[in-house]
């Protein structure tokens, strides 16, 4: 995408419902809900955007609730992002919140590689891990007994080692 000309300048107090579609730069301070599609794009501290969003640079200040493809993405100290990240050059400042998965592409915006991601995603969230348990009666009771003043630590006794 080619830039335009005037970059497209969106307001904090514009709320939209609708895709946005641009070959130009956009400087967005509103809430959008829907995707965008443009050459050039930064999202202001304010702003909110639930939707995907795909963009040849794409800097994000404020909040976006969706996938981000873009060649380019920055991520500000003040971004909050809830979605999966497509890239091929990726920044990241010092307190952005980034919740979801992301991963280097050297064409993002391609509709291949945007299917690939997808369908690379997890779909379900890792198990949690179990605690460790022990079938060995000594471990259970030398773990419910306290250690004595003068007794020597478990790891230096070879007869009460764990690596026997």
């Amino acid at each position: 995408m080619k830039s335009a000309g005037v970059p497209s300048i969106i307001s904090s107090d514009v709320v939209m419902r609708g895709n946005i579609n641009s070959a130009g730069e956009i400087q967005f301070d509103g809430s959008l809900e829907g995707d965008v599609k443009a050459g050039s794009l930064i999202i202001g501290e304010k702003a909110s955007v639930k939707g995907e969003v795909i963009c040849e640079t794409v800097t994000v200040r404020g909040r976006v609730e969706g996938g981000i493809r873009a060649k380019s993405v920055s991520l500000a100290s003040t971004a909050h992002i809830q979605g999966d990240i497509l890239h091929s050059s990726l920044s990241v400042e010092t307190g952005a919140h980034f919740e979801g998965n992301c991963r280097h592409s050297d064409d993002p915006l391609s509709e291949t590689s945007a299917k690939d991601f997808r369908r690379a995603r997890p779909s379900a969230p890792a198990p949690a891990p179990r605690p460790v348990t022990s079938s060995n009666d000594e471990t259970a009771e030398m773990a419910e007994r306290p250690a004595a003043a003068n007794e020597t630590p478990s790891f230096l006794n070879a007869g009460r080692s764990p690596l026997r």
